[in-house]
């Protein structure tokens, strides 16, 4: 496998997930990442990946057999569209509602969410922050 250019934010290199069917979480996750505009990264044999993000099989042998429990991930939408884009994508891949497109003052002023449940029960989330002012949109290596 040939990686020629990742994409880091500030403090997760990388996350791995590992699930019961993974075929299934590859059509759920092709679904919300195409909706979050995140590219394919790749693939092998037990697993994918979509930036930071991998999704293997217990057969994997970074898994160890073992499939982690339920977690709660939150990816970077650009705006309020995309995150609704990432609801309904999410839905129609066979993903569950686990909170509607909405406005989460709870959490701070502007913070808009959606949450889905993936296939094996993990919470996933796309939010927008609101409005905001960026130095750059990722740190780009090239390698």
């Amino acid at each position: 496998m040939e990686v020629q250019e990742l994409y880091r934010g500030r403090l997760i290199d990388h996350i791995q997930i590992v699930v019961n069917d993974l075929q299934l979480s590859r059509k759920f996750y092709d679904a919300v990442f195409g909706a979050l505009e995140i590219p394919f990264g790749g693939q092998g044999p037990e697993f994918f990946f979509f930036d930071e993000f991998c999704v293997s099989s217990a057969k994997s042998p970074a898994a160890v057999g073992k499939l982690t429990g339920r977690i709660h991930i939150a990816f970077q939408a650009r705006d309020e569209e995309m995150v609704r884009k990432f609801y309904n994508a999410g839905l129609a891949a066979g993903g569950t509602d686990n909170g509607s497109p909405g406005i989460r003052e709870k959490y701070h002023p502007g913070y808009f969410g959606a949450f889905i449940c993936d296939p094996d029960g993990n919470n996933i989330e796309a939010v927008f922050h609101g409005k905001a002012n960026r130095s750059s949109e990722a740190v780009k290596i090239i390698f």
